[in-house]
């Protein structure tokens, strides 16, 4: 059928900031991306992992919401019923910190000055007027997401579920009030969770103190980076079996610069490698001693107050800084003569992520989650192939952490987030928990009841996000249509913070896993392949490369760099070949409309009247859509870009275009109409292609195209009855291109001009080649810039004829009059002595021990690089000389 080639112009020079901002309202204006289409095949839906109100857009969300706004493109062309539901976490200890420091420069006072309410209410107040910031940058990446159905986990819906989770865990004894270890910020004064603790790595010293026994029968040396927190020793532990110790277990010794003694007990925690073997217990300031001392019954001594300050317990070091206290004990301890050595060390220590402050193991009253009996529903269910990991190893890392995991700290003191809902009686004591805000208590009746003054870790509510969003504890028309969700998509550093928490969540609540796949992806890296961060100031601003290149460069370089659960490193450069890709991708579809007649009538395609290079192209494309519709299915995002980038530029626009001009540009109306057919329908298919990876370029020259309708974002995969597949006409234009690869090769080889007409001898091997060889003529001739070809077996070979061989046959060129071989010896020559000369100064540079050894790593591989270069140089130089001299 006929269709017409009415079609809008497409601008000279491809222009993102012209398009991304003018097309994204399109799709949102005209609800493009809401639920509830689709085309039979059922629902797909992913929530996004929700980023801080208080953030911007990172490089790494910049990743993840690539990845999800690929998958969910995808689907929803393949017609899938897609849900990608949006939203923010309130971010409780980053919000409440941006907001007292805005109160603090603003007015002078603290949260404190203004009270709970006041406070809470600016809060708000800042979400409102900022709250948004992070969701806008989200849209200029180009995320499809049904923005109708956007969530906050401090909405009302939200904060009930919050509630009702809390209620039901405490009924059933999961949650708990405990004195435990957790990790504790001094400043911030708060429990943090594990992913708020940032671990540095730095220069620190290891402190070896005697202990001497109370017999008097020698000492123990405890080899330690804390000194100051000995005031809290409550014993020494030695390995059962480590032979050096066996005979002081069950000794007392006496803790230097004090009068207590404490005991000697044996315990398999204990590491007889590190250090002296010998490890001081102290249960109140460390995680792994307060288990040693849960299992000996060991007491719970604390030395220092939620300040980071020493207190009674230290004696005279009282009101010191830890910093303060460690240098005079130490000092202490050498004048006593009890400091044995110290030796310098590099350790990971732990920091608060928001103020960077070392962050303190702290024995504290905590609201827990007692995690055992959920780990062995989340078990079962990982056993039982509910919950598929991609890539698969980190099944195996997921199981680990859930047969080892330890009871959860959730509450947290802030003063922003869902206030924890139990409150304390001031006449019986009790605690009451309720759904509804408690106004007597449950046990007593009394009406002399307060709350909980702390709130809920902020992974709590993000634990409940795949179902709280869709309306739970209601049971919503969307629950039961898009829950359990089909993937989650996130970075395999929360896999335990938060993908773990919404498995037990999703399985306690539902009975179901929240999701069906868990895609992980790696950490964006700098150039160099070390970590992001402020500190190192390497980190890049998404928005800053999206105003420079465009979404769309942003999104393919992240998406091609993609490999199942790995890291990958950011380039500028790959940004600039990304933006290539798009401008190489803009002025194909240009030439394809140039080349249409305007208003008439577009054939359709004829696979009886095809050419050779027609019938390439529509199987090359055919082999395209399978390939890249295995690899999304897969989730292996970069082999699927890979894929489309390498049929994109070389096949479509490196060869078919140029073959496609010996029709458009000859007399057969039949043969150009034809072509232009093919044109239009591969363009049209490779569009559909690329749009998950590249949706603002391929939706502009989509509405240019003359045969399309509507949106390409709603437009069907690429996975119709028209597909053509011919092995055959695959096998024959591969040789073509071979040969004309080698006959270019050769031309550099030679130093002959691209430009300079060749004569060729081609020696085919049998009849059938030779058929293919005359067949393809035209096009050898064209573009290999063939003067006069002759084809054939059993052909002679020419004098002074350099040789390329490709399948079945030999491509032969003749010299003669084509170079000077003398001058081209003489200046071949010159070449090899520069090219010696420079790999014989590299060869005794990085021979140099004291260069090796002394220069920057980095340096020293440029160097390695270099010489590498220069020496594949030197061996082509040969080999050119060696065929000149024959």
């Amino acid at each position: 059928m006929a269709t017409s080639t009415t079609r809008k112009e497409l601008p000279t020079v491809y222009d993102p900031s012209a398009v991304e901002s003018r097309i994204y309202a399109f799709w949102e204006e005209n609800g493009l991306f809401k639920a509830g289409g689709g085309r039979g095949k059922g629902p797909f839906s992913i929530v996004m992992p929700p980023p801080n109100v208080t953030g911007s857009l990172h490089i790494g969300h910049a990743w993840d919401n690539t990845l999800q706004d690929l998958i969910i493109r995808y689907k929803r062309m393949a017609g899938y019923d897609t849900l990608w539901l949006p939203g923010t976490d309130h971010a409780g200890i980053a919000t409440q910190t941006r907001v007292e420091k805005a109160l603090l420069q603003e007015t002078g006072q603290s949260r404190h000055d203004v009270g709970r309410d006041a406070f809470i209410a600016r809060v708000w107040d800042w979400k409102e007027q900022y709250g948004s910031t992070i969701t806008n940058q989200i849209r200029a990446l180009g995320a499809s997401c049904d923005w109708s159905r956007e969530r906050f986990t401090m909405d009302e819906g939200l904060s009930r579920a919050v509630r009702e989770v809390f209620v039901r865990l405490y009924e059933k004894g999961l949650i708990y009030r405990g004195n435990r270890i957790i990790n504790w910020c001094p400043r911030c004064e708060t429990a943090l969770s594990d992913i708020e603790v940032e671990h540095i790595e730095q220069d620190a010293k290891l402190y070896h103190v005697a202990y001497p026994t109370v017999d008097g029968d020698g000492a123990i040396v405890i080899a330690t980076t804390r000194p100051e927190t000995m005031f809290a020793d409550v014993a020494v532990a030695v390995h059962p079996a480590d032979d050096r110790y066996k005979h002081l277990v069950g000794k007392q010794v006496r803790l230097p610069l004090t009068d207590r003694t404490i005991p000697i007990i044996a315990d398999e925690y204990v590491d007889p490698d590190f250090g002296t073997g010998c490890l001081k217990i102290t249960p109140a300031h460390d995680p792994n001693d307060f288990e040693v001392g849960e299992r000996h019954g060991l007491a719970k001594l604390q030395c220092i107050n939620a300040d980071g300050r020493l207190n009674e317990v230290a004696g005279k070091y009282q009101g010191l800084t830890r910093g303060a206290a460690r240098e005079q004990v130490a000092a202490d301890l050498a004048a006593s003569g009890a400091l044995q050595k110290v030796e310098e060390i590099h350790n990971a220590v732990g920091h608060c992520s928001r103020c960077q402050t070392v962050v303190e193991p702290f024995l504290s009253d905590q609201w827990f989650v007692h995690m055992q009996p959920l780990a062995a529903r989340a078990l079962e269910g990982v056993e039982a192939g509910e919950l598929r990991f991609v890539p698969e190893r980190f099944e195996k890392v997921f199981v680990h952490w859930l047969t080892n995991v330890r009871d959860w700290c959730i509450s947290r003191q802030l003063w922003w987030g869902h206030r924890i809902p139990a409150w304390y009686c001031d006449d019986c004591g009790e605690i009451t928990v309720s759904r509804e805000d408690a106004a007597c208590c449950a046990h007593c009746g009394s009406t002399r009841v307060h709350q909980d003054e702390d709130v809920l870790d902020t992974w709590f509510s993000s634990a409940l996000w795949p179902f709280s969003t869709m309306g739970w504890p209601d049971q919503t028309a969307d629950l039961a249509r898009y829950y359990p969700t089909s993937a989650l998509m996130t970075g395999y550093d929360i896999l335990f913070f938060w993908v773990a928490r919404m498995v037990f969540q999703g399985l306690e609540f539902t009975g179901k896993m929240p999701f069906r796949d868990v895609v992980l992806h790696g950490l964006i890296r700098a150039a160099d392949g070390r970590k992001m961060s402020k500190s190192l100031n390497n980190g890049v601003d998404p928005m800053e490369v999206i105003e420079k290149y465009g979404a769309d460069a942003l999104r393919f370089m992240l998406a091609t760099g993609s490999s199942p659960g790995n890291d990958q490193r950011f380039h500028w450069e790959r940004v600039e070949s990304a933006r290539n890709f798009l401008n190489k991708l803009w002025n194909a579809s240009r030439f394809v409309l140039m080349n249409l007649t305007p208003d008439a009538p577009l054939p359709a395609i004829d696979p009886a009247h095809l050419t050779l290079t027609d019938r390439w192209i529509l199987h090359r494309l055919a082999e395209t859509v399978d390939d890249v519709s295995r690899h999304l299915d897969r989730y292996d995002f970069g082999e699927a870009g890979r894929a489309l980038y390498d049929f994109t530029w070389d096949d479509f626009c490196d060869w078919y275009i140029e073959f496609s001009k010996l029709s458009l540009y000859g007399e057969d109306e039949g043969a150009k109409n034809q072509t232009r057919a093919v044109l239009v329908h591969v363009l049209d298919r490779l569009l559909r292609l690329l749009h998950p990876f590249i949706p603002f370029v391929t939706e502009e020259i989509w509405q240019s195209l003359p045969t399309t309708a509507g949106a390409l974002i709603r437009a069907e995969w690429p996975e119709d009855s028209l597909v053509f597949t011919d092995a055959a006409a695959l096998r024959q234009v591969t040789v073509v291109k071979d040969a004309v690869r080698a006959l270019r090769n050769l031309r550099a080889e030679m130093n002959v001009p691209p430009s300079r007409p060749i004569e060729v001898v081609a020696r085919t091997v049998d009849a059938e080649t030779t058929a293919l060889f005359r067949s393809a003529e035209a096009y050898l001739k064209r573009f290999g810039n063939i003067e006069r070809l002759e084809i054939g077996t059993g052909l002679a070979t020419p004098e002074m004829a350099v040789t390329a061989v490709v399948t079945g046959a030999e491509l032969l060129v003749p010299l003669a009059g084509l170079i000077d071989v003398a001058a081209e010896r003489d200046r071949l020559h010159k070449e090899r002595t520069k090219l010696e000369a420079e790999v014989a100064r590299l060869d005794k540079k990085l021979g140099n021990p004291q260069f090796v050894a002394k220069a920057p790593a980095e340096v020293v591989e440029t160097e390695r690089a270099k010489l590498a270069d220069y020496q594949s140089k030197l061996a082509t130089v040969q080999e050119r000389i060696a065929l000149l001299e024959k």
